[in-house]
């Protein structure tokens, strides 16, 4: 498994990685991030392993916090090796088949918005303007989700995610499932768009038809804050 990635270890720094604009809204999480850093190295020497590579782990924290606009909130990362990247629901350019989640989250696109779906996964478009794609938990070990939870990841993301709603700017949050519905009771007065979760498991329960990106939109409108360009090419 150590091949497979750069292992994310206890550091000096535990925020060296994030995008400077995120360092004091994380640094309430800082001693958590490296406690997990602790966990993630034990889970390698067991040989467990974990997803996804290290230097991917805080990625969503990449992207500028004074900038996000759209908060989208998943479950975990996806378990199966090479897929995940750090942002919620996306996979690296050339990754082949599409997961079963992001299929039917760009079938939703369609319906909803006539958008051509994409030959690729790549959603790092959304991000560069100021969609945040934050999974609850951060880290998942190989072939079993959920379980990373409890491992004080929720305190890490609601740090964030407290931060965010803090700058009164703003921001619609989209919640896909249940895990990711947990975050609704420190939104304060966020404009909330709340439905199942993608996964082909739970999509016929209430995603399919939730139009969530025409929704955002509208929403964003109404705040002056600017409709997101949800083409992906």
């Amino acid at each position: 498994m150590r091949s497979l990635e750069k292992v994310f270890s206890p550091m000096r720094d535990p925020l060296a990685k994030v995008h400077p604009s995120w360092r004091d809204p994380l640094s309430e999480a800082s001693m958590n991030i490296n406690s997990i850093g602790k966990f993630l190295r034990n889970e390698i020497v067991e040989g467990r392993g974990y997803l996804p590579n290290g230097e991917h782990i805080l990625r969503a924290f990449q992207t500028d916090f004074d900038l996000v606009r759209v908060l989208i909130v998943g479950q975990d990362p996806y378990p199966t090796p090479g897929h995940a990247i750090g942002l919620s629901f996306a996979v690296a350019s050339d990754t082949r088949p599409l997961p079963r989640s992001l299929q039917n989250i760009y079938r939703e696109l369609r319906s909803d918005l006539e958008i051509t779906t994409p030959a690729h996964g790549d959603l790092s478009a959304w991000s560069a303007q100021g969609v945040l794609l934050l999974n609850r938990v951060l880290t998942v070990s190989p072939g079993s989700p959920g379980s990373h939870r409890g491992r004080g990841w929720e305190f890490v993301t609601d740090c964030a995610i407290r931060a965010l709603v803090a700058r009164r700017s703003p921001m619609v949050a989209i919640l896909w499932g249940k895990d990711a519905r947990t975050v609704e009771v420190i939104l304060d007065d966020t404009p909330i768009i709340s439905s199942a979760h993608p996964s082909p498991m739970s999509a016929d329960r209430g995603f399919f038809g939730s139009r969530p990106f025409s929704r955002t939109n509208a929403l964003l409108n109404s705040l002056g804050a600017g409709a997101i360009d949800w083409q992906l090419h």
